[in-house]
């Protein structure tokens, strides 16, 4: 059987190393899972020419949003996000789910963090959305999403109407100049983007009392370090990439994820990673 995960630019991406770990581990030596660049104009021909040997895919955005008319049956999750980054081929069509929120919960949880009261969201894109869903269901009402452009959360907006979530919108500049301390904060947004966040903590040394950053590497970021520093609970982008990727492995094949063996083949593919980053000598 086949999988793969497509986006563009898809190089980077960290998924075949966890579920080629997976199918390892499960004994499914005819399993293979491939990273192929693909972007929005060319999804529709690859999802619908798909044969019966293929499993399922792992989808990037900008394709998560792309695939959800590609699809004959879409998960109540995948419909309240906006989005799908799971498609499993069954017979009777395309099935579309977001693991991504799982993903959100777990990595959670794993770290310890206490449940929300309040909650601060950087970021308005896909990952927001589920981060939306992710907070549903550890019982927050809403969240406070900082953006910078306030019309670039059209889709989340959506989101949280679908979701029966309360959410307000405030500027980057709120990072710095604001007061308050969420109970959590989740950050989507791509390296860098949140430094300004990370100096406020150092400068008063107060933080949420648990913080997921989304980036993975490079790891760990200032955010995660400032945050942990102030005591905050951190959990790691690797922890909900790792926790989405065993869910969809569930999904594909049926059989439960054998989360260890894919975290130690997440590991060490970063730290291969890190090492061929550092300059020679």
């Amino acid at each position: 059987m086949k999988a793969a995960v497509l986006g563009s630019p898809i190089a980077h991406s960290l998924s075949p190393a966890l579920h080629t770990a997976a199918y390892a581990a499960l004994g499914l030596d005819d399993w293979t899972y491939q990273a192929i660049e693909c972007d929005e104009a060319g999804l529709p021909a690859f999802v619908t020419s798909r044969g019966p040997d293929w499993a399922g895919l792992s989808l990037t955005m900008p394709l998560k949003r792309t695939v959800l008319a590609l699809l004959d049956h879409v998960d109540p999750l995948a419909a309240a996000t906006g989005g799908a980054n799971t498609v499993v081929f069954r017979p009777d069509g395309r099935y579309g789910y977001n693991t991504d929120v799982q993903g959100i919960i777990d990595a959670l949880t794993e770290a310890g963090a206490p449940a929300p009261g309040s909650a601060t969201i950087i970021g308005a894109g896909a990952t927001a959305c589920s981060a939306l869903a992710a907070l549903r269901e550890l019982g927050a009402a809403g969240a406070d999403v900082v953006v910078r452009d306030p019309s670039r959360a059209v889709g989340l907006l959506a989101a949280a109407d679908r979701l029966l979530l309360r959410v307000r919108l405030r500027p980057f500049s709120a990072l710095t100049i604001d007061g308050s301390v969420p109970d959590l904060l989740i950050s989507t947004v791509p390296a860098g983007a949140a430094d300004s966040y990370s100096e406020r903590i150092r400068a008063t040394a107060k933080a949420p009392a648990a913080v997921l950053d989304v980036v993975y590497a490079p790891w760990p970021t200032p955010l995660a370090l400032a945050a942990s520093a102030a005591g905050a609970v951190v959990a790691s982008g690797f922890a909900m990439l790792l926790h989405q990727a065993a869910a969809q492995v569930e999904l594909m094949t049926g059989k439960p994820a054998p989360l260890e063996a894919m975290r130690v083949a997440g590991q060490a593919e970063l730290a291969r990673r890190a090492l061929l980053a550092q300059p020679p000598g």
